[in-house]
């Protein structure tokens, strides 16, 4: 037990020994800096079941506390808060406990742990990855290595758009523009080829539009009538009837896509165990969609559609199947839930989507619960807010997106110009210099976009990200490389153990209280979906341990145990911002 849970169950018998009741709610907080001690009770939250005042209430549970918990050395009462003085010999016995552990914080999933499985990424095959997709990855990959960290059975899983109009589009004008090139030829990742001829799609698209309403067309004709569109519906036709030089130049253009994809998850370090394809998903939802009919989940309309109303939930009727029989992405999304279920061993399951699509889940769930499927109460939606850029919104059709695979490049080259500047790279190889001018870049990158709680919106700056000083990647990367060296610099035996009467300064009982607060933190983000919390924690941990490094010396001082406990205690800070960024999917430099 941490001592939070040993005081917590010794507060309890405190107010029932006292009072006869057993509180209900134990709320601690940390001791303001002002006040003695480490850790405070409020005690006005058990008012509600104990008739006394509060500093008597609290003067009763901290004697109590100090005659029967070893490990409270004193206490002191301040307007009804119990301030608990920790002994010396806690922080000892824990310190020797950690001191020496890489996975401090970090449990392994069991054998009879739960399945989780997250989809992410799941993009559409006529375009390269964005910026959008890149906060989309890197949450879901990381609240994936969160929760594997709290002791989960995790599954990475994609659904892959493959299929649909905007897919021909892409198809279209490569057929009518295109000369043959492939990616091969023009030395283009496939992604980025297909992606082009998507936007030449739209510009010619539009052109067609303005001839055909300056020949008398009303825009919703124009749209209609125009011929490029026209080719784009025969030729999703011809796909959903299987045509086979349709279905051919579907393939290759979508494996040119798929291969550009695999190029810029490696480049960002994400990955996944499955990818479900639309092309074979769209159609599962249809048998459960008749089942529930039958059962009277759903309802036919007269023009044979089949809908849900989910208007005694505050919510309204949904379709589910078009009146010609065909899914909509609904039916699809059922029948791809259930499969999933069916495929792996899991009870619960996280869509990593936009916020645009909160109505869609909140709907889907819905309908999976009354198709009678217990673990539909475990799905979650991870509903994150879009990223702007100071030149505002992208738009894929226009072309004005922030492509995901030059944005990492940027940012390595911002990396490098600001490293250049501060002249700190003496002695490294070229080949040296660009691996970690790669590791800061995408280390900023990272960090800015998931240090934000996901639910809010971000506006991205790429130079205020990589910033070596405040709550940025590259200033916590830097001391992680500061630790490194005073480590390299240590040519001295650190292997002892803590004496059972060794005192703290002040600044090294901050550091490890900060440091033991990594285990619960993780846990925290697992249960919040949230690796903001998980930046936020090892930012606070690095201005803990930078401010000990400011106060005192570490190698530079003739006590041997103090010199040797200082080492120890920087490796395990280190320790932990390695295992911190680990979760966030953000490399650490061994210098810089």
């Amino acid at each position: 037990m941490n001592i939070e849970q040993i005081l917590a169950s010794k507060v309890k018998e405190a107010v029932k020994k006292h009072y006869e009741v057993e509180p209900e709610n134990i709320e601690f907080q940390p001791t303001r800096k002002d006040f003695e001690g480490d850790i405070t009770l409020v005690v006005f939250p058990m008012l509600k079941q104990v008739r006394t005042n509060p500093a008597q209430l609290a003067e009763n549970i901290g004697k109590y506390l100090e005659e029967e918990v070893e490990e409270v050395a004193a206490y002191n009462v301040i307007q009804g808060f119990l301030n608990i003085v920790i002994s010396n010999k806690y922080y000892i016995n824990f310190f020797n406990e950690v001191r020496d552990r890489e996975d401090f914080g970090i449990l392994l999933p069991q054998s009879d742990a739960s399945g989780i499985m997250v989809e992410y990424s799941s993009p559409n095959t006529n375009k390269p990855l964005h910026l959008g997709h890149i906060r989309n990855n890197l949450l879901g990959y990381s609240v994936s290595e969160i929760l594997k960290a709290a002791g989960n059975q995790v599954y990475k899983v994609q659904v892959i758009n493959d299929r649909g109009i905007h897919i021909c589009k892409s198809m279209v004008a490569w057929q009518k523009f295109g000369n043959g090139e492939t990616p091969e030829s023009t030395g283009l990742k496939g992604d980025k080829l297909v992606g082009n001829y998507y936007v030449k799609f739209d510009q010619e698209y539009k052109k067609e539009i303005a001839q055909l309403k300056e020949e008398g067309k009303t825009e919703d004709e124009a749209k209609a009538q125009a011929p490029i569109f026209v080719e784009a519906q025969e030729m999703l036709r011809k796909w959903e009837a299987n045509d086979p030089e349709v279905v051919k130049l579907w393939s290759t253009m979508n494996q040119w896509v798929y291969d550009g994809f695999d190029k810029t998850y490696d480049a960002l370090g994400v990955d996944f165990d499955k990818n479900y394809y639309e092309s074979e998903t769209y159609l599962l939802g249809k048998d459960n969609v008749q089942k529930g009919l039958e059962d009277g989940v759903f309802f036919k309309k007269e023009d044979g559609s089949v809908w849900i109303d989910l208007s005694d939930e505050g919510l309204d009727e949904k379709i589910v199947l078009r009146s010609d029989g065909t899914a909509v992405y609904m039916t699809q999304d059922i029948g791809t839930a259930i499969q999933r279920f069916a495929d792996f061993d899991i009870n619960q399951m996280v869509y990593t989507v936009g916020n645009e699509q909160e109505y869609h889940f909140k709907v889907l769930f819905l309908i999976l619960k009354k198709l009678g499927y217990d673990w539909a109460d475990a799905l979650y939606h991870l509903s994150y807010g879009m990223v702007d850029l100071p030149s505002g919104k992208m738009k894929s059709r226009e072309g004005t997106v922030v492509d995901a695979d030059d944005l990492i490049r940027e940012m390595a080259d911002t990396a490098r110009s600001i490293s250049e500047e501060l002249g700190k790279l003496d002695g490294y190889t070229d080949a040296e210099k660009e691996e970690l001018y790669r590791i800061i870049g995408l280390g900023a990158l990272k960090y800015y976009i998931l240090k934000v709680d996901p639910r809010k919106r971000i506006l991205f700056n790429p130079e205020e990200s990589v910033d070596f000083q405040g709550n940025t990647g590259p200033f916590i990367q830097y001391t992680y490389a500061r630790i490194q060296s005073i480590l390299r610099k240590a040519d001295f035996d650190t292997s002892a153990d803590l004496s059972k009467g060794f005192s703290f300064h002040e600044k090294e009982k901050e550091l490890i209280k900060q440091v033991q607060l990594f285990p619960e933190t993780v846990g925290l983000a697992a249960e919040n979906h949230s690796p903001a919390l998980i930046a936020n924690y090892t930012y606070e941990l690095v201005k803990s341990f930078n401010s000990f490094y400011q106060n005192v010396q570490i190698l530079g001082i003739d006590d041997e145990e103090e010199k040797v406990f200082r080492v120890q205690l920087s490796k395990l800070v280190a320790n932990v911002i390695k295992s911190a960024f680990g979760l966030l999917g953000i490399e650490v430099p061994e210098r810089m």
